[in-house]
């Protein structure tokens, strides 16, 4: 247990801290997983793809995922909904 006032303060802080980021990683999370499922789907909804890369761009902001790691998600979610756009396509 700290001793000092600003050890004190360090731990209220981290844990309101820590709370944010929970929260963030969830949403971050559930936002990509509702897309993935999608194009699992054959599906490619343009709006469903456009606010999981504007979450993934928020996430690097607020420091949650590095922008390398967010460079990748977006290529490989954005590759997978422009195949499932051109087999719809191809299928109509």
């Amino acid at each position: 247990m700290p001793n000092h006032y600003s050890a004190l303060k360090r731990v209220r802080q981290t844990k309101r801290k820590t709370a944010v980021n929970r929260s963030n990683k969830g949403v971050l999370r559930a936002s990509l997983r509702g897309l993935r499922s999608t194009l699992d789907e054959g599906k490619a909804d343009p709006l469903q793809v456009s606010a999981t890369v504007s979450r993934i761009d928020k996430s690097v902001r607020k420091g949650l995922i590095h922008r390398n790691t967010a460079a990748r998600l977006k290529s490989r979610l954005v590759t997978r909904a422009n195949k499932a756009t051109a087999t719809a396509t191809a299928a109509a």
